[in-house]
């Protein structure tokens, strides 16, 4: 039998965190089938067109909602509780207008957000400066690209690309902003991972691209500032974010399935599960990471907000202190939701191992996801932060 894949719009909210709140509940309907099922969620992807989210962060003047990053994250966390595939495209999209807020002109970003504010434009990414194989050519007033680029997040389904190719000249890393549907643009479904499903994270293949000079973010560009270098924090508090929803989602699944599914041990003398001093044991660290991990995310979130604000008067050191706070709140969350993806079947049972249930994605989409960013290397980072106070180096992941 079909999946009914309608998103009922009736009586939808219109406060940006109830809509969010309203399209998870949606979502959360599918999410088990879905990824099984793989591929690109487009239904769930117009659902979020139709509700004016992706222009969460434009601010109201260019025809957006004006949200700041703390309210941002906390609408990334409540639709990764019902969906971390959907929750991550989602979380990008905001992730990709920040980096042509960062890194190009006025002239440039502004038409992109009003644009993206009126069409419902959704942006993918093709940018991932760790795959080297696309190269620009340099012509008067234009550049070619060619080559194929990898983990290209939310590409499937968009309308506009963040990009990048090493300058075949001086190997300078040159980023744009393109269509998706342009000449020689190619969107590969090649994505096959345990985890993260629905994120279209596959190839993106480059084939004598023209790129405009003014599509090239080079004014002030990558890495050029400390409010600059504030893109690759709003990308690690938008994962700290996406691993804390898996958690929550995960969590929430395993007390639903304790107090109604799951059967008490034997050995334990009692009628029922959740009266079993070692399944309340284990709810009870739950609930200590998940608390933490919330409070040090929240903390985050307006420290980058505060950041975010000075703008071009960002000072490195307070850059730095952003920095550090993002990485402690992600390193409890990976940790946090890896416990608790781990250890709820511990409090549910074997009966919640069975396949048609899928509950297994959790750990699959949180251990698929914080893979990309080794944990022991951003602790590492804040090591060098706690015994010599250098701050974490500015980079695409730190």
């Amino acid at each position: 039998m079909a999946r009914d894949t309608t998103i009922n719009q009736e009586d939808e909210p219109e406060n940006p965190f109830e809509i969010a709140k309203y399209l998870s509940e949606q979502f959360a309907q599918t999410a088990a089938q879905r990824d099984y099922l793989g591929g690109t969620p487009k239904q769930e992807r117009d659902a979020i067109r139709q509700s004016g989210l992706l222009s969460l962060i434009i601010p109201k003047q260019y025809g957006g909602l004006g949200a700041d990053w703390y309210q941002t994250m906390q609408i990334i966390r409540e639709i990764a509780k019902a969906d971390s595939s959907i929750a991550h495209v989602f979380g990008f999209q905001h992730l990709m207008l920040a980096t042509v807020r960062l890194f190009s002109k006025p002239e440039q970003w502004e038409p992109w957000y009003e644009q993206t504010a009126q069409l419902n434009w959704f942006w993918g990414n093709a940018l991932n400066p760790l795959d080297e194989r696309s190269i620009a050519k340099s012509f008067p007033g234009w550049f070619e690209f060619s080559g194929k680029k990898s983990f290209c997040s939310g590409a499937i389904d968009s309308e506009m690309l963040i990009v990048s190719a090493r300058a075949k000249t001086d190997a300078k890393l040159l980023i744009a902003a393109i269509p998706t549907g342009r000449t020689g643009v190619t969107v590969i479904q090649d994505w096959d991972n345990i985890g993260q499903r629905q994120t279209d994270s596959g190839s993106v293949n480059f084939e004598k691209v023209r790129v405009e000079q003014n599509e090239i973010l080079a004014d002030p560009g990558p890495l050029s500032s400390p409010f600059s270098c504030l893109r690759s924090l709003v990308a690690q508090l938008i994962l700290t974010n996406i691993y804390l929803g898996i958690a929550e989602g995960a969590y929430q699944d395993a007390r639903q399935y304790t107090l109604y599914e799951a059967r008490p041990w034997h050995t334990s003398n009692l009628e029922s599960a959740q009266h079993d001093p070692y399944v309340l044991s284990h709810y009870g660290e739950f609930w200590v990471g998940l608390e933490s991990a919330r409070a040090l995310a929240d903390i985050a979130a307006q420290k980058l907000d505060q950041a975010w604000q000075k703008q071009t008067a960002l000072t490195e050191a307070e850059r730095g202190d952003v920095a550090v706070a993002i990485s402690v709140a992600k390193v409890l969350a990976t940790r946090t939701g890896l416990d608790i993806t781990n250890k709820m079947f511990e409090v549910m049972g074997s009966r919640s191992t069975h396949g048609g249930l899928r509950m297994d994605r959790h750990w699959r989409n949180l251990r698929t996801h914080t893979l990309h960013d080794p944990l022991d290397y951003k602790i590492k980072e804040l090591g060098e932060w706690a015994l010599n106070n250098s701050y974490p180096k500015p980079t695409f992941y730190s």
